[in-house]
């Protein structure tokens, strides 16, 4: 229900991305790098990624400023200005020498590193994702501490269940209240003793899509939301590949809308964009892609053009939460930034997402700026 209100105020302004992996050889090239010890099957040198990424692309200036993996997004969130900026931030921030044993693949980035997103002024980053505890629990401790010590709020993890499940709150002037909950799917590679307990680090887990756990999640939602306040639901699911939307997403995705005053649902863990929907009002991203990280020296997989990405900038009502405007920003990663698209690669993801998109019954199209912007039901 709109408070009374909200047709007098201007839109909440949001920024949005999907995962932003700062760790391995994002963090190498930082000022302050990690041992760079890995564990992984075919890899033991984090500093391999910079060189595969250098090979690809060009030499890397490493050391690197803290603002340099975000390049010219940076101009476009100060023009921008949202009142908001969320991410998925798939890596610890921890100097814990031990991995999580057997997993194989661990992303951490250094403490001291943690300018990097304070360089893009992020509000607050979810945490329910397959490789927040990739450095057990004592490194899921300290990067809780070393994010909230740089002013960094954070969802869908905690050093117990309550904090866990806890939303992440904030306060916008003249726009009201907006919390932000972050949930993290067993089918997005999360092991299941990766859930937080009632005195155990851990995350926010749900096991399924079912109707039972969307009916749980939808009432636990409920108990905080208040008249006027704007709900936003980080969730990390599926698979890496692919741009089929499971019927098990959408039915969920519908069942939060409509049972737990979600009013954006922020899907993540596809390695490339995927579909979106506008349904009752309200913006469901089906998966946002990946925004940073060091995988671009790695091949198999160019079909999906997995190096180009998009900031996710969406206007919501306040008071009501209804979707009044989303533009996506389309960008390259190379030598590990953010850099412009060219004109032939936003032809490409307009080419390839339109279609996906209007199997949801909505539109894009590439506005004055070259951005893709999304139409529907109006």
């Amino acid at each position: 229900m709109a408070s009374p209100d909200a047709t007098r105020r201007a839109p909440l302004s949001l920024f949005l991305s999907g995962d932003v992996m700062t760790g391995r050889g994002l963090d190498q090239v930082l000022a302050h790098p990690s041992a760079p010890r890995l564990y992984e099957a075919w890899v033991e040198d984090a500093r391999e990624y910079v060189r595969l990424a250098e090979r690809r692309n060009g030499p890397i200036p490493a050391p690197v400023a803290p603002a340099y993996p975000w390049g010219v997004a940076l101009e476009v969130l100060a023009r921008a200005a949202p009142d908001l900026r969320l991410i998925n931030l798939e890596s610890a921030v921890t100097r814990h020498p031990r991995p999580w044993p057997g997993k194989g693949i661990n992303y951490r980035m250094h403490p001291a590193n943690l300018a990097c997103l304070q360089a893009a002024a992020i509000h607050c980053c979810g945490l329910a994702n397959n490789h927040v505890l990739d450095w057990g629990r004592p490194g899921l401790r300290e990067t809780l501490a070393s994010l909230h010590a740089a002013g960094l709020q954070t969802a869908g993890a905690g050093v117990d269940r309550d904090q866990a499940e806890r939303p992440a709150l904030f306060a916008i002037p003249g726009k009201g209240r907006v919390l932000v909950f972050a949930v993290g799917l067993a089918d997005s590679g999360i092991p299941p003793t990766w859930a937080a307990g009632a005195q155990r680090p851990g995350l926010s887990f749900l096991s399924d899509l079912s109707a039972a756990s969307a009916q749980r999640l939808a009432a636990r939602l409920r108990r905080h939301k208040q008249v006027g306040d704007l709900l936003i639901l980080s969730v990390h699911w599926g698979g890496n590949w692919g741009y089929h939307i499971p019927q098990a997403q959408q039915e969920f995705a519908h069942r939060l809308i409509e049972e737990g005053g979600v009013d954006l649902l922020h899907g993540h863990s596809s390695h490339h964009p995927k579909a979106l929907e506008v349904y009752h009002g309200r913006l469901i991203l089906y998966g946002c892609g990946d925004l940073l990280n060091d995988y671009e020296g790695i091949g198999g997989h160019e079909a999906y053009r997995d190096d180009l990405r998009l900031l996710y900038l969406a206007e919501l009502e306040a008071g009501s939460g209804k979707l009044c405007a989303l533009r996506l920003v389309p960008l390259r990663i190379a030598r590990m930034r953010l850099q412009e698209a060219s004109g032939e690669e936003r032809q490409w993801l307009l080419q390839r997402l339109a279609p996906e998109v209007r199997r949801f019954g909505a539109e894009l199209s590439l506005d004055d700026d070259g951005w893709l912007a999304l139409s529907w039901g109006l």
